[in-house]
């Protein structure tokens, strides 16, 4: 109930009343509290006399279909569906007030009050709050708290199921020890060349096949598209960028790009390691420097000689690549505004004074550049005119009997698809949205354009119904390759069984047969082997082996039909997390079959009438 007060499309009575032992169980929603409000008279079913009307029938259907569980072409499957879930929920109610379950009003308000759908970012409960949600979803609080009442006694009978079923401990060690249980043996896999001839394929067994398979050959809805793309991409592919342009792009960027640097420091006054060196003594000293540069000298060496960072001196004053951030903002601004091999001038920051040198530019060169710079620039060049162009095409398919017109004014391409379905799995076709267009009504039984459809930011599309065809099976003449190759399949399948069968026999009966075995150790049922799991299944499904003497057997895979000779079963080594997952499978297993005993019991006792 509450989930429908979310979004008006699941239920939150599920949602409180079923546990995850009983998760078979989340078919009781309370989403009929609406349809219980108004009656129309007009039933669909009795439950032992009682009505379930057509509004309640109808407003689950739509609940299910706007919430996305199920496409509305399946509307007719999923009433019959909707239908049966609400004679399962009326006689569970009928089940749990017969047997005189009840749910004071003290109970109902301690549970409303801690709902957090219904309090404050505080944590407390808000009545105005809770007056709201109930009315956006149709409830009242009266109705609220009668349906509310009634999903606590389903619950209670659930939880009574559930709680009163129970495992035996040695049932529990039983199963443990199944489950930890590990297994030996050796495979050998039969395939079509085995066969001493490939099975004959005869019309009749064409035609078998196809009555008992048409449903395998039945052509979904189908039509036939015409469609344009604007696509920004493809225009910034057609423009032109100059070579200046790109350079001057490239040359911009260095002013960004992360940047290896040395730099000399001299400190002054109360500066991190300074001494009673003045401010105007320690510029002077980097002026000497800057004088020593200009003659030629290293700054490296100079760095050595000069600086006061003892850190970086030792290496030519380097401070490695840096990026915006590292560093103070005068220092970086300085760092930032150099080109490679460049020196700054004098930068003052807390720690002193400071000559930097930029002696690498951290970015690609210029023609690693290129195709980057290239498209950056062609897209940014384009932009201004695809918003155009894609107003355009807005309003001309709006107005457009057709799409090729609409192609022409633009300098588009009207590209045209095969047959396809609704479940389209490739191409811009099958982007989200665009075939929920083709199929709407408006495009398909009307013939208009579709709406503009927003790909990505770079693309539009339009589409339009070329032709279009109903879903219908095909006919045995038009899929006779494909029922043939089933056919085939199928006879190749049953011909390696039955040689299996007669092989097992032959091993049974300790005849010697030229058979290349694989080995399989220690396999266990909780996978982490590379075997496909139908083999082992089958070998896990075989009796236990009574001394040297192997128990065989075969398994069919796929195409596939192995051999097996079980060898060797071992107990495992235990497993605290296997054995407790075990056990509460177990216990899960048998809530649920308690429940769904008591479900099949009430159906065969009630008079049940679908009108």
């Amino acid at each position: 109930m509450l989930q429908s007060i979310r979004d008006r499309s699941r239920s939150w009575g599920a949602k409180i009343i079923i546990g995850a032992v009983v998760v078979t169980m989340a078919l009781f929603g309370v989403e009929s509290l609406v349809g219980l409000l108004g009656n129309s008279g007009d039933e669909v079913a009795e439950v032992n006399g009682e009505p379930i009307t057509r509004q309640q029938l109808e407003l689950e259907v739509q609940r299910a279909i706007r919430s996305g569980q199920v496409p509305p072409d399946q509307e007719r499957a999923l009433r019959a569906e909707m239908l049966d879930m609400l004679i399962t929920e009326r006689l569970l109610t009928q089940y749990a007030e017969e047997g005189g379950l009840y749910v004071s009003e003290q109970q109902l308000d301690q549970l409303i009050v801690t709902l957090p759908e219904f309090q404050d970012q505080e944590g407390r409960f808000d009545r105005d709050l809770f007056r709201n949600r109930l009315a956006s979803a149709g409830f009242t609080p009266l109705s609220f708290r009668q349906q509310l009442s009634v999903d606590l006694k389903r619950q209670q009978v659930q939880q009574g199921l559930a709680v009163s079923g129970f495992t035996l401990e040695e049932e529990r060690e039983r199963l443990a020890a199944l489950q930890r249980q590990t297994r030996s043996f050796r495979y050998h896999a039969l395939v079509a060349d085995d066969l001493a001839s490939a099975p004959e394929v005869v019309q009749q067994d064409l035609e078998a096949y196809y009555a008992d398979h048409e449903a395998d050959y039945r052509r979904p809805e189908q039509v036939k598209l015409n469609y344009v793309v604007l696509d920004r991409e493809q225009m910034a592919d057609e423009a032109e960028v100059s070579e200046d342009a790109l350079r001057e792009a490239w040359q911009a960027g260095a002013a960004e790009a992360d940047r290896r640097v040395s730099h000399i420091m001299v400190t002054y006054g109360d500066s991190q390691g300074g001494d009673e060196r003045s401010r105007e003594e320690a510029r002077a000293g980097l002026e000497q420097v800057q004088a020593r540069l200009a003659e030629g000298e290293d700054f490296a060496a100079l760095a050595a000689e000069v600086s006061d960072d003892g850190s970086t001196s030792d290496a030519g004053g380097d401070l490695g690549v840096i990026s915006r951030g590292f560093f103070g903002e005068d220092f970086e601004n300085a760092a930032f505004s150099l080109g490679e091999g460049e020196v700054s001038d004098i930068v003052e920051t807390d720690n002193g004074l400071h000559l930097i040198k930029v002696t690498e530019l951290d970015r690609p060169s210029f023609e690693e550049s290129r195709d980057q710079l290239r498209r950056e620039l062609a897209l940014e060049q384009v932009d201004d005119a695809f918003n155009e162009r894609a107003q355009r095409l807005i309003d001309d398919s709006f107005a457009a009997d057709d799409l090729q017109s609409v192609a022409d004014d633009l300098g588009l391409t009207l590209q045209q698809s095969d047959w396809v379905g609704r479940n389209v799995s490739d191409g811009v076709l099958s982007e989200p949205g665009v075939m929920d267009q083709a199929f709407s009504g408006d495009v398909l039984e009307e013939g208009y354009n579709s709406e503009v459809i927003e790909l990505d930011e770079d693309r539009r599309l339009v589409l339009r119904v070329a032709e279009h065809r109903e879903p219908t099976t095909l006919p045995l003449a038009e899929v006779r390759d494909e029922v043939e190759a089933a056919v085939r399949q199928a006879k190749t399948r049953e011909a390696l069984v039955e040689l299996a069968a007669r092989r097992v026999e032959s091993l049974r009966a300790g005849e010697p047969l030229e058979i290349d075995w694989q080995q399989a150790k220690s396999v266990s049922r909780q996978g982490g082997s590379s075997l496909p799991e139908a083999l082992v299944q089958a070998a896990f499904r075989l009796p236990h082996p009574e001394g040297d003497v192997p128990v065989y057997g075969h398994a069919v895979d796929g195409e596939r039909v192995v051999l097996i000779a079980l060898e060797q079963v071992q107990d495992g080594v235990p497993n605290a997390q296997v054995e407790s997952f075990v056990a509460n499978m177990a216990e899960r297993l048998r809530a649920q079959a308690a429940i769904q005993g008591l479900l099949d019991t009430l159906r065969d006792e009630a008079a049940i009438d679908r009108l």
